[in-house]
């Protein structure tokens, strides 16, 4: 998922918003939930968002968990925490508010860490093939621990794949831009990204974008799991043709009538998997925009979101109507539910004798970068939201997907409908 410029234009105005709080420190709690101990000696950094990601203040957590940070300035920051080399983020909390972080214990290879869907969007441009990728990875370990190293989780792309964007998301959080590690045989990577316990039915998802050539009009994919993989999913155009290699059983779902679905499941690391793609055309995008309806086998959705989310698992057999609908539309549901709560917020207007407006719902924008304590309310959920969006920005740059030209271009952006923001507010 992207971030736009309208989001982040909200983001600033209201973050400056909120710096006339003058908030001087920010205290908290960082709990093991490994162990469900007070994590001790843990390593808690002051990050300042507009600087770059600059660390402007450190501390240490006590033998009871608990940290102190000084804040410099009025900048919106967030608090990282790292535990045994695995980093946890949230937005420094306002108004004295509590900066709780959960954190767990690493490992190389945690039991319990499966994928349950690797999605394969496929469609031509120009030329070439575009594909973008999502893998949904479960952490059900018990007790709940992270899978971290140097290459938490492996993938393999074709050889000739030119990687144009790569992104990671906790079980709780915003996308975060990341760079893919080489990792042995050209075409294997890997993400240096902690692979947290589940929270709920929310797991952890990986997605990248990359270009094939496309010359002769086909294209053979062969897809190597790292993980035990519940189910592939193949979305292409109805223009364009799908053909299992041997040995390989994908079936067909006839779920829109724009777009093909093919799924193989209950794939084992290192088993042969083989299809190949030829003809040309587009995913419909007005398809992609709608969000999705009430399907069958999934869980409830979660409080602020009108479609499914993923990671629920995919409990209705894989001939049942529409089982991968959560993953081709949770990226749309949600941006759509963003930008309709910020434009809530902003064309929000004072009530009559001096009435206060009706307060937001909690979580309304989705869930924070990491566990904190309890949900936010009121302006203050959006407020981490928005602060989010900042990082999630900040951390493009520094992941060299924004460049500095576009980086600079929406600070101007940001800025200039800063001063309209607050001019409505104090109206």
């Amino acid at each position: 998922m992207k971030s736009t410029p309208l989001l982040r234009t909200v983001a600033l105005s209201l973050l400056a918003s909120a710096a006339l709080a003058h908030a001087t420190t920010v205290t908290g709690t960082v709990t093991n939930k490994t162990t469900s101990q007070p994590a001790a000696g843990d390593t808690v950094v002051l990050v300042d968002v507009q600087s770059g990601m600059a660390e402007v203040a450190k501390a240490v957590t006590d033998a009871h968990g608990r940290y102190a940070l000084k804040e410099p300035g009025t900048s919106p920051y967030l608090v990282r925490a790292t535990h045994q080399g695995a980093t946890y983020f949230i937005a420094a909390p306002s108004d004295g508010a509590q900066g709780d972080i959960s954190v767990f214990d690493v490992a190389a290879k945690v039991p319990g860490v499966y994928t349950e869907a690797d999605v394969i969007e496929v469609e031509t441009v120009n030329g070439q093939l575009r594909v973008t990728e999502r893998y949904f990875v479960h952490n059900t370990s018990t007790p709940p621990r992270a899978q971290w190293s140097q290459h938490t989780f492996s993938i393999v792309l074709p050889e000739e794949a030119v990687v144009a964007g790569v992104e990671a998301q906790r079980p709780t959080g915003l996308p975060t831009s990341l760079k893919l590690d080489p990792d042995g045989p050209k075409g294997h990577y890997s993400f240096n990204f902690p692979i947290q316990p589940d929270d709920g039915d929310k797991s952890t998802l990986f997605e990248l974008n990359y270009a094939l050539p496309y010359t002769s009009g086909k294209f053979t994919f062969k897809p190597q799991e790292s993980l035990a993989t519940q189910n592939i999913g193949v979305l292409l155009p109805m223009s364009m043709t799908f053909t299992a290699g041997a040995g390989s059983v994908f079936q067909p779902l006839k779920q829109d009538p724009g777009i093909q679905t093919f799924v193989a499941k209950n794939l084992i690391p290192g088993k042969a998997l083989e299809f190949t793609v030829s003809g040309s055309g587009s995913i419909p995008r007005e398809a992609q925009a709608t969000p999705p309806g009430p399907q069958s086998g999934n869980s409830a959705p979660d409080a602020g979101a009108t479609g499914n989310q993923p990671g629920g698992g995919i409990g209705a057999p894989i001939n049942t109507p529409d089982p991968f609908t959560k993953y081709k539309w949770w990226v749309a549901t949600l941006l759509v539910l963003v930008l309709a709560g910020v434009a809530a917020f902003v064309l929000r207007k004072p009530q009559p004798n001096g009435a206060q407006p009706a307060p937001l719902q909690p979580n309304a924008f989705g869930p924070g970068i990491a566990h904190s304590a309890a949900p936010a309310t009121g302006n203050a959920a959006l407020l981490n939201a928005l602060k989010e969006e900042l990082f999630a920005l900040e951390s493009e740059k520094i992941a060299g997907t924004l460049s500095l030209e576009e980086y600079a271009t929406l600070k101007s952006a940001l800025e200039t409908v800063l001063k309209r923001a607050l001019h409505r507010s104090a109206q």
